[in-house]
């Protein structure tokens, strides 16, 4: 099954402190109609990057049988971890990075990467605030997620 993921970190944006995530999960079943499913975390305080992975994550963690996913976002940081092979990096030096500086977030990206090992992962970078289709579709839609009740929680901020 293909699926298309539009995330979004910082659907529930707010300049003051808090943000959130949304992420929705698009597809055409075998007799051609559309689905979405919206996930959301609401209010979080922590960085966009970190907002940015879960959106990812809660993605494909929903995902109940392995299928072809392209994940729509405007995190760069996302995008190039996976198309620049950083992660492979990382792990060949026990998760630092630099001069022996630990990597963040690696909670979260041992999850996206156990979450990717099911599915057959595209990454498409969107760049964002720039009129780009689909970044004002990953806008839209992961905002309209990130008000909805389904509520993903972020383990690693209890």
């Amino acid at each position: 099954m293909q699926v298309r993921l539009y995330t979004d970190g910082a659907a529930r944006g707010n300049p003051d402190g808090p943000g959130g995530y949304g992420a929705v999960l698009e597809y055409t079943d075998t007799k051609g109609a559309l689905h979405t499913k919206e996930l959301s975390c609401g209010y979080v305080k922590t960085t966009n990057n970190r907002m940015e992975l879960m959106a990812v994550i809660a993605g494909l963690e929903t995902l109940n049988r392995p299928c072809q996913v392209e994940v729509y976002s405007d995190s760069k940081y996302v995008v190039d971890a996976f198309n620049q092979k950083w992660i492979d990096g990382w792990i060949k030096k026990n998760w630092t990075r630099g001069k022996r500086e630990p990597v963040k977030n690696i909670d979260l990206w041992q999850r996206l990467l156990k979450a990717k090992e099911q599915h057959q992962v595209t990454f498409i970078w969107v760049k964002g605030h720039d009129g780009h289709p689909q970044n004002e579709r990953c806008d839209e839609l992961a905002t309209t997620a990130a008000d909805g009740s389904e509520l993903i929680v972020d383990e690693g901020l209890k």
